[in-house]
């Protein structure tokens, strides 16, 4: 098998970690594309590892760390989740990482530790130093749009259990745009595909031209949403999902909306 054909089923996870710990299509494509411009460079990075997925995240880290294509003023705007992070301050860049790597892409206390050449003990410290400060958030009203009634309950419990306040459960476009128009959240999350055929992007899309406002989205198909062809969303979960994947997600998608905001 050759590199390209290995590297290429770990991809669309990549780009979703990244614009996760960018914020922003824009940025977290730009560093994705770096680390396969220096994967051509020297294939001999990839091609000695045992763990290929560990690998490609570690050289991803490595770059994320030394150049700062998110930290430019000029940043294209994300249609689904405000202006891009700029600053890093309430959390420790390596901390942000750790919190991903574990809580977003499910790799275990050790991988992570290679991923950013730390130990095990480091890595316990950073996911300590990142569940500090995220249990520190302020809890906002969440409008979540999703067909399927038993997930719907679901990411209501994980919500609540966050201290966050549900402004009310959308099956349809139509009925989100009437729900957030009756109350604006301070947070969305969104399913892709709904009860009537109709799409959960179009009625984000439609409430971001009223509100500037952090969006999740959730889907069974993450593949079918990073295809690189029209405007995609920095956060995205995948179904089945574990509930300290939303739990993550959230944290984060919050986190980077104050600190954008802040930066303004």
């Amino acid at each position: 098998m050759n590199l390209s054909s290995t590297v290429s089923p770990h991809l669309p996870f990549l780009r979703r970690f990244s614009r996760a710990l960018t914020g922003s299509q824009h940025s977290g494509d730009s560093y994705v594309a770096a680390v396969l411009d220096s994967i051509i460079a020297d294939p001999a990075c990839l091609k000695s590892a045992t763990d290929i997925r560990v690998s490609l995240y570690r050289q991803y880290c490595r770059i994320w760390q030394s150049v700062s294509f998110n930290m430019k003023s000029n940043e294209i705007a994300d249609p689904f989740g405000g202006r891009a992070h700029q600053t890093m301050a309430p959390i420790s860049p390596k901390a942000r990482e750790a919190f991903l790597l574990s809580g977003v892409e499910g790799f275990g206390v050790d991988d992570i530790g290679l991923i950013l050449d730390c130990s095990a003990e480091q890595v316990e410290l950073l996911l300590a130093e990142s569940a500090a400060s995220f249990a520190s958030q302020a809890a906002t009203d969440v409008l979540v749009i999703e067909d399927e009634p038993i997930i719907a309950m679901d990411i209501e419990d994980i919500l609540q259990s966050l201290g966050h306040r549900i402004t009310g459960i959308a099956r349809t476009e139509n009925q989100a745009l009437e729900l957030a128009a009756r109350e604006p959240p301070g947070l969305i999350l969104a399913d892709i595909q709904l009860a009537d055929g109709s799409s959960g992007l179009d009625a984000v899309t439609k409430i971001l031209q009223r509100f500037s406002v952090p969006v999740i989205f959730i889907t069974a198909f993450p593949e079918s949403v990073l295809t690189g062809e029209r405007p995609e969303p920095a956060f995205l979960i995948s179904k089945p999902y574990l509930p300290g994947m939303v739990k993550a997600v959230i944290s984060q998608a919050l986190l980077t909306h104050v600190e954008s905001r802040a930066a303004a």
